[in-house]
């Protein structure tokens, strides 16, 4: 049976869900923490990619060419830029770009050198499963939390983009929409790792998919109760939506 990898930044993005492992084993790899074991009768793999581009990039590879995965979700945190996108709401990657990938003038901006590509597209059918698991999950969290904080909030798809940087002012937010706008790309979202998880998996042919929950508007209000958003928000909606995803992966046929 293939395994699911499930990654975040931070542990608290991940909040819960080692507790729900049956017969969880742990393995110290590559300076990190691996939790191996079943999730609705899923076997899944937990772990935490690091802060960055690098580091998610190397626990991606690690993944795949040490624990053989079959496909990685990832779930976190992420600043909204697009219109529309609100804290609270969800946004799942379509694709993804490094917004401080510039390589001018040897090639265009923003264009991966030897890729021939400025964005890597998410899965497909990962993303679709993926999209309609957030879409039940707050349909739960809304019907069974009657003081939920945000029970407007919605699922978005499309655009996200990677960069080592927490942006976190408001003029910083605003002239890096306008700047990838101008360039033809509608972000929704701003984060640290996606984008290279996603190079990574391109290369290996590698199913992968993102959920972000937005606990802020990349502005100057940014690092305010962040620690208590990831903690008390994200996580759960973090694990609403994998428990769904896994559950609908489980009730589909098996070819």
């Amino acid at each position: 049976m293939s395994t699911t990898a499930i990654l975040s930044a931070l542990p608290e993005e991940q909040q819960g869900l080692i507790a729900l492992l049956h017969q969880p084993i742990k393995t110290l790899y590559a300076g990190r923490e691996f939790w191996q074991g079943h999730l609705h009768g899923q076997p899944v793999l937990l772990a935490l990619s690091g802060i960055g581009k690098v580091a998610a990039a190397t626990t991606a590879t690690v993944l795949i060419a040490h624990f053989g995965v079959s496909r990685i979700v990832f779930t976190g945190v992420a600043g909204g830029l697009g219109e529309g996108v609100q804290v609270g709401d969800v946004v799942v990657a379509h694709d993804f770009m490094q917004h401080d990938m510039d390589v001018s003038p040897l090639f265009p901006r923003y264009l991966v050198p030897l890729h021939g590509k400025t964005c890597f597209a998410a899965d497909g059918a990962l993303t679709a499963e993926l999209f309609a698991a957030a879409q039940s999950a707050l349909v739960q969290l809304n019907a069974s939390l009657s003081t939920w904080a945000f029970p407007s909030a919605r699922v978005h798809r499309g655009l996200v983009a990677s960069g080592d940087r927490f942006v976190s002012g408001r003029q910083e937010a605003q002239d890096l929409r306008d700047r990838l706008q101008a360039a033809g790309h509608a972000v929704l979202a701003v984060e640290m790792e996606g984008a290279a998880i996603a190079q990574v998996c391109h290369d290996y042919q590698l199913p992968f998919a993102s959920v972000r929950t937005i606990s802020d508007r990349a502005d100057d209000a940014a690092h305010l109760d962040f620690s208590y958003f990831v903690s008390q928000v994200a996580s759960v909606y973090a694990r609403t939506v994998i428990e769904k995803l896994l559950l609908n992966s489980k009730a589909m046929p098996q070819s």
